[in-house]
């Protein structure tokens, strides 16, 4: 986010992320000086009642940041990401476009879409991947 929006990471206090979507792994992260790091281990139930990421997980992310960096001696990273964001802007442009209410920001392939009605989630979900259109569907208050 930083590097998108031209912000120095200096200048940020707590980054965090996830690896699970991004990166089809597990966990994430958070990115602080030490006492928000030790703070955080000493208090947060996740940090004291979950599991490491395994080996496998980790070797997973770091070679995806690789390609993603190019440091593969490729482009494939730079090309998936381009072809995703361009992806993501006209599937969320095409969804605006049949009246549905689409949350979140252009070049983010994040698209949260505003049901309003609890019980059309589940229908939802199953008439998009009748279509081969796999979604997450999250019901309120997640």
């Amino acid at each position: 986010c930083c590097e998108y929006t031209g912000v120095d990471p200096s200048n940020v206090d707590v980054m965090m992320g996830t690896f699970t979507k991004s990166f089809g792994g597990m966990g994430g992260y958070v990115a602080a000086d030490r006492g928000v790091i030790e703070s955080l281990r000493r208090d947060c139930a996740g940090s004291a009642y979950h599991g490491s990421l395994s080996p496998v997980v980790c070797q997973q992310i770091i070679s995806s940041f690789k390609v993603i960096m190019g440091e593969d001696g490729t482009s494939i990273g730079r090309r998936k990401l381009t072809a995703l964001r361009d992806n993501s802007n006209y599937f969320r442009m095409r969804l605006s476009d049949m009246g549905l209410h689409v949350l979140g920001n252009y070049d983010s392939p994040i698209m949260p879409v505003m049901l309003y009605n609890p019980t059309k989630i589940a229908a939802f979900s199953r008439e998009c991947l009748k279509r081969g259109l796999a979604v997450v569907v999250v019901g309120f208050p997640a």
